[in-house]
């Protein structure tokens, strides 16, 4: 994955290792079983399973040149980066990040129609299997997609602190029996403690940014003392903490070849996938043991000296003389 920037396969890989068939790497594809539980258990070493926090989100495995009839697993979804629906397979991960600083993937699904499920009965579903698996996370992060009230409240009943974004839309009350859309209230920079409609007590915070409109967030914490002490800092630390999915999702696409699949099955694509995690757990791994700086380094050094040597050895044709 790290050595092909561009032509992902069978065939290419198999050229890559030598010895090592096409046939053999597409057999091992479509063979192994392997499961979330595999990944958590592979990425718990690197991490403190107490007191950290636990982000959801989803990203398009882009495949814009399939077929969905003839290609299982792929459909069409929203994409931020396209600002459209477009095709692909919806990946939806929990990401969990300790107080070290340390961070990996502990739980994912790929979208399957034909489970009958939402992305948030997976979340839900994914959550209950990481806690059961012995994380004990502090609080949950997530965009609005993820903060309606039956996660909210489920969260709530798992006795989890919780930070979602929410849209302006959403009603709360200062005033008994009198609800306000956020985006109309004056909401102080220390944040407003408040009662969101149908949940109760949240604290509410509004972020402005400088190229779109302002962004509004609920905090939650089961002891209402600690929801009544967070302070502002303590919101842009966790806010900040979410980001980490978002560069995690670019880092599996640019770095861990997640996207560069060229098989239909879905066994086979759930292996792949499976591998392209377990590539940025160890990565993860490397950068917290100082072998490598960021993620990115192993690709940017390989192709550096490679170009390096080519030069050196051609200078007359790397110069177009």
């Amino acid at each position: 994955m790290l050595s092909e920037p561009k032509h992902g396969g069978c065939c290419r890989l198999a050229e890559i290792l030598e010895g090592v068939s096409h046939d053999s790497v597409n057999r091992f594809l479509l063979r192994e079983r392997y499961e979330p539980k595999d990944l958590f258990d592979i990425a718990k070493s690197n991490i403190n399973v107490k007191g950290g926090i636990l982000s959801v989100d989803d990203t398009v495995l882009e495949k814009l040149y399939s077929v969905p009839k003839y290609a299982e697993l792929i459909g069409y979804f929203w994409s931020g980066k396209y600002h459209k629906a477009i095709k692909g397979i919806n990946l939806i991960t929990l990401y969990y990040s300790d107080a070290d600083g340390n961070a990996v993937p502990v739980n994912y699904r790929l979208y399957d129609q034909q489970e009958k499920k939402t992305k948030n009965d997976y979340f839900r579903e994914m959550v209950l299997e990481v806690i059961s698996w012995g994380l004990e996370p502090r609080l949950v992060t997530g965009d609005s997609w993820y903060s309606g009230i039956e996660n909210l409240k489920f969260l709530r009943n798992q006795k989890l602190g919780f930070l979602f974004g929410i849209e302006k839309n959403r009603t709360v009350s200062t005033e008994p029996k009198k609800y306000r859309q956020v985006s109309s209230l004056d909401i102080p920079a220390e944040g407003l403690i408040t009662y969101l409609r149908e949940f109760g007590r949240v604290k509410l915070y509004r972020k402005d940014f400088k190229k779109e409109d302002s962004r509004h967030y609920i905090i939650y914490f089961p002891d209402e003392n600690v929801l009544k002490q967070v302070e502002r800092s303590e919101f842009i630390i966790i806010h900040d903490a979410h980001w980490g999915i978002e560069c995690f999702h670019r880092a599996i696409k640019q770095v861990c070849g997640i996207c560069r699949f060229m098989v239909r099955d879905t066994q086979a694509i759930k292996t792949h996938v499976f591998c392209s995690l377990q590539a940025f757990v160890r990565l993860e791994k490397m950068r917290v043991e100082k072998t490598i700086a960021n993620w990115y380094e192993i690709q940017r050094n390989l192709f550096t000296s490679v170009i390096k040597e080519y030069i050196m050895n051609h200078p007359s044709t790397a110069c177009g003389t």
